[in-house]
């Protein structure tokens, strides 16, 4: 990133939130004039950078990680995800046939880097899924993403149980997922005993 991107960044994220760059400066307990255009650059021309502190602060105000500013200053697009807890995944009638959320009411979350994929977020708990995933890390499921033998999946049994795994092997007699975590096995399946698989796209970790 040069220079003028970051600045042209905080000018974005001002405007996205609906404020001057003053405004954004008192939201985030700056002086107003910090991100004044007389403050981005020295008496002697010279480019003068925003500190890290006072990025951090006001990104804290308005609810943005670098991630997402990464994303707006590279002019990434991010995509809002329904946001699902593993229990809630579990119950009947919280997914359709293909994998996707039914219903409305989710809590949502904003990924950077997304286009225009149809993706949910789904909130990692326990340790079955760790080192890969932790408790609280939120991994983003692709329901309509193409699955491949190696790929990182979210995986849904008929009977309600879902799982992170990765997909070992998939033919028309056996669907075997191998643990992300070493001290679980390996789960093998019928695949009329599979509701649905679905590709890991990403994690925020």
């Amino acid at each position: 990133m040069q220079h003028k991107d970051i600045w042209r960044g905080i000018d974005q994220l001002a405007a996205q939130n609906g404020l001057s760059t003053s405004g954004l400066a008192k939201r985030a307990g700056l002086d107003p004039t910090s991100f004044n255009p007389s403050k981005r650059e020295g008496a002697d021309g010279r480019p003068r950078w925003p500190t890290t502190e006072s990025l951090a602060r006001v990104l804290d105000a308005v609810g943005a990680g670098f991630d997402d500013f990464a994303a707006l200053v590279e002019g990434r697009r991010g995509a809002a995800a329904p946001l699902i807890g593993f229990a809630q995944a579990g119950r009947d009638g919280y997914f359709d046939d293909a994998g996707f959320p039914a219903g409305a009411g989710w809590d949502e979350v904003r990924f950077p880097g997304l286009g225009d994929e149809t993706v949910y977020a789904l909130q990692i708990s326990g340790n079955s899924m760790e080192p890969a995933y932790r408790a609280g890390d939120r991994i983003i499921v692709a329901p309509g993403a193409e699955v491949k033998i190696g790929d990182r999946v979210v995986a849904k049994t008929v009977e309600g149980e879902v799982m992170a795994k990765v997909l070992a092997r998939r033919n028309s007699r056996t669907v075997i997922l191998d643990s992300l975590n070493p001290d679980y096995p390996a789960r093998e399946f019928r695949p009329a005993e599979i509701a649905w698989i679905a590709r890991i796209l990403w994690a925020s970790q």
